[in-house]
């Protein structure tokens, strides 16, 4: 019997797993997957999350970034500088997610990786995961399998609150510049933006696409290869990954009897940069605190289920209000990109106010009420 089951291995999972040993509850962490394993991912990291853990993530970081640069449909370039405390992490996901977990196994935490589960059974005071090593019991539950995972329907979460992005991604293994450079492309890609995004053994060349509903499925294998062209690329020599992204879109509940939904299983990605490590980070962390507080207890149902509800409040305030505003500025900024490109892109301190709002010190709202006051002021002007 654990204190709790964390369901999959990633950056939310990992997080959970790592605080909640670290506060000596009883861990363990199951993954499908044998680790470390390849994960497709742009692999852009905000150095915020190194407030969240008392831990040196250097060994997991590939290269430090402070420079930016953007074009728009492959023109009009214009470059911007970072202040070293602001560098923008480029990790490899197998490398990064993995160190995570073995900090967690450093606090104690029990790993069962290549071990599928197979179904949930829900008893009187815990959970029972029937996996592919056999059941394991745990008091409490964290489904972080990720967006496809199948542990949100077992819990009964079938109509998550999602919008339906994706990506298409590649990551040829080359020589990259003395001093890597964070590429954007906002104009090529309709309905989203392109990156390349540098490590110190190559490039995380992409695009992901915002559309939803019933908007027409767009091509994206074209501009990822136009795109690495102008990299010198050749984009039909490299594999290609696909993959859907769950966009956050709205307030839900994420937890339910003795289990929450953490990370890409609960659709934390950012809607308008498609930013899912350090709000997966996050609600790993916010959901090692809730169900850390219901350990603490005597247990009785009515406690567990303050504690749990705690952390959907959490999220829907702390994370969920930030989105509202990151949904607006998107809709304006992909419904519109050459006037966003021109009148926000190239603003000098755009690229500082962004890395700000990716490392937590400036809010969506903050941005978008400035953006406000700047334009009304000067029509009334």
């Amino acid at each position: 019997m654990y204190d709790c089951i964390v369901v999959g291995a990633g950056p939310a999972g990992a997080t959970a797993a790592y605080h909640l040993s670290k506060a000596g509850h009883q861990v363990l962490l199951l993954d499908a997957a044998k680790l470390p394993r390849y994960k497709p991912c742009g692999g852009g990291v905000s150095p915020q999350v190194a407030q969240w853990f008392d831990f040196d993530f250097s060994p997991a970081i590939s290269v430090k970034v402070c420079k930016v640069r953007y074009t728009f449909n492959m023109a009009d370039p214009i470059e911007a500088e970072l202040p070293a405390e602001k560098a923008l992490w480029m990790v490899r996901r197998d490398e990064f997610d993995h160190f995570i977990v073995q900090q967690a196994q450093q606090q104690g935490a029990t790993l069962w990786d290549e071990t599928k589960a197979q179904s949930l059974e829900s008893q009187a005071d815990c959970w029972q995961v029937n996996t592919s090593r056999g059941p394991v019991q745990g008091r409490f539950l964290i489904a972080a399998d990720g967006a496809r995972g199948v542990m949100a329907k077992w819990l009964g979460f079938p109509q998550r609150r999602y919008k339906l992005a994706a990506a298409l991604e590649a990551e040829p293994r080359l020589a990259v510049p003395d001093e890597p450079v964070v590429h954007f492309d906002l104009g090529l890609m309709q309905q989203g933006y392109l990156w390349n995004f540098p490590k110190a053994d190559g490039y995380s060349i992409g695009g992901g696409v915002f559309r939803s509903g019933n908007q027409r499925k767009q091509d994206l294998r074209s501009p990822v290869a136009d795109y690495a062209a102008a990299f010198n690329i050749d984009a039909s020599t490299v594999q290609h990954f696909g993959h859907p992204i769950f966009i956050w879109d709205g307030f839900q509940d994420l937890h339910t009897h003795r289990a929450v939904l953490a990370g890409e299983a609960a659709c934390v990605v950012d809607p308008f940069t498609a930013e899912g490590i350090r709000p997966s980070i996050f609600s790993g962390l916010k959901a090692a605190a809730a169900i850390g507080a219901a350990l603490q207890g005597d247990q009785s149902s009515t406690q567990n289920h303050a504690a749990l509800a705690a952390y959907s409040q959490v999220m829907n305030t702390e994370w969920g209000e930030e989105m509202r505003w990151a949904r607006r500025i998107a809709r304006l900024v992909y419904g519109a990109p050459a006037l966003a490109y021109r009148a926000g892109v190239k603003r000098p301190s755009s690229t500082l106010t962004m890395v700000r709002v990716f490392c937590g010190e400036v809010s969506y709202g903050e941005v978008a009420h400035r953006a406000i006051q700047r334009l009304s002021g000067g029509l009334l002007s």
